[in-house]
């Protein structure tokens, strides 16, 4: 079986402003990688309705994963309906089990919205339960022995909720795949409006690279980062794993 890297996130586009850089090298060293958004996107705009915009996202993140050769696996719940319950967990477990990645990108623990932390809390049960036979999975699937390390990602802005700097763990440059990376951002469209409107982008493309940039100086090495801090290791993998190191080698700085 191929090695797997799995990136969880809340929406569609979140993949692409915080780990797409990472699963583009992660794919050049050999990884099959996977991508899911938890929530459709659906109330991420001012200008289509909840049904007809969850469509049009769906086709961007499609559209986006497919670019790229990612392996795309649908949403689960409505956005601002991620929810930490049993129903939502037992079918995420469930794609944890098939898809048996060695490598889980997820969000930030702490983040500005309860979307990015429920869908992270999600994602680490869903790998904590991988092997456990008495834990029911919808639809059912055996349980996996496949160690997993996950890492986080930076939370939006590069700040935890209450404002404060976040600094990563690792640093990862994406100098070489940024380009690849904005296209596949720029794949969602719907997006364009609705982020300058809601968050104040003046253009999410250009927000993502400044924050790139933020995340290439706290390094002191890269121009354009994407930064990760490592899950405590009991009940997902050994003390010493770290296979964003061993796969990315240089391309991958720890801080000190």
């Amino acid at each position: 079986m191929p090695k797997r890297a799995f990136a969880v996130v809340a929406h569609p586009d979140d993949i692409e402003f915080v780990m797409a850089g990472t699963l583009l090298h992660l794919q050049a060293a050999g990884y099959e990688i996977h991508c899911m958004n938890i929530a459709n996107g659906c109330c991420g705009s001012t200008q289509y309705g909840r049904e007809e915009l969850a469509k049009l996202r769906h086709l961007e993140a499609l559209d986006a994963c497919q670019s790229v050769g990612a392996v795309y696996h649908e949403s689960l719940a409505p956005d601002l309906e991620v929810f930490y319950d049993r129903p939502t967990l037992a079918r995420l477990a469930s794609i944890m089990r098939l898809v048996a990645p060695e490598i889980l990108l997820v969000h930030a623990p702490s983040d500005y919205m309860e979307d990015h932390m429920n869908s992270c809390r999600l994602a680490v049960t869903a790998a904590f339960t991988r092997g456990m036979p008495n834990f029911p999975v919808d639809p059912p699937r055996p349980p996996i022995d496949q160690p997993v390390t996950i890492y986080h990602a930076q939370p939006h802005g590069n700040r935890d909720p209450l404002g404060a700097v976040v600094h990563p763990h690792y640093y990862v440059d994406i100098g070489d795949v940024l380009a690849r990376k904005t296209d596949m951002l720029g794949r969602h469209r719907s997006q364009r409006g609705w982020l300058d409107e809601s968050q104040g982008f003046d253009s999410y493309l250009q927000t993502m690279h400044d924050l790139m940039r933020e995340v290439g100086r706290m390094s002191g090495r890269f121009e354009f980062a994407e930064g990760w801090r490592k899950h405590h290791y009991p009940g997902f993998c050994a003390p010493e794993a770290d296979p964003l190191v061993a796969a990315l080698g240089d391309r991958c700085l720890v801080a000190s």
